[in-house]
């Protein structure tokens, strides 16, 4: 191997590394890595297993995200991301539980780790809570930020 190919295959790897490391930094900040899931703070299974009597109400996700910006983004940021120790709501591990899961975490808090309980809120709106969590996800890959209501 010559000099010259050798300080290239060298730039190539160097280069190389230093995409890489960029893109890892990029995911890591995209995550809130001081969030730290309780398993010891699940719903019963009454709970679990409740049905949203606002499912087919798309009208209602519009409610749910006025509360969501007015409750919820000091701590879950206005993306749903989550801020401090709080949960980043776009995660696979927060969308696949049931409605009547994320319900019953709205309703009760986890004092434990900040999460405060949202039982002073009407019922229905707790549902709309739950619903426009449910559009967290596509509002991430989408470009546009969500606007301040």
């Amino acid at each position: 191997m010559t000099l010259r190919a050798a300080i290239t295959k060298k730039r190539f790897w160097n280069i190389f590394a230093l995409i890489v490391s960029t893109v890892l930094v990029g995911i890591a900040m995209g995550q809130n890595l001081t969030y730290q899931q309780d398993p010891g703070w699940q719903p019963p299974q009454a709970a679990i297993t409740r049905a949203n009597p606002l499912a087919r109400n798309a009208d209602a996700v519009g409610g749910g995200r006025k509360l969501f910006l007015r409750e919820c983004t000091e701590c879950h940021g206005r993306e749903g991301n989550g801020r401090k120790r709080a949960a980043d709501l776009v995660l696979p591990q927060v969308q696949k539980q049931s409605d009547g899961a994320l319900f019953w975490k709205i309703t009760n808090g986890n004092a434990r780790h900040g999460m405060p309980s949202f039982a002073k809120l009407p019922e229905l709106q707790r549902w709309q809570l739950v619903l426009f969590l449910r559009q967290l996800p596509l509002s991430a890959s989408t470009a546009a930020p969500m606007e301040k209501e």
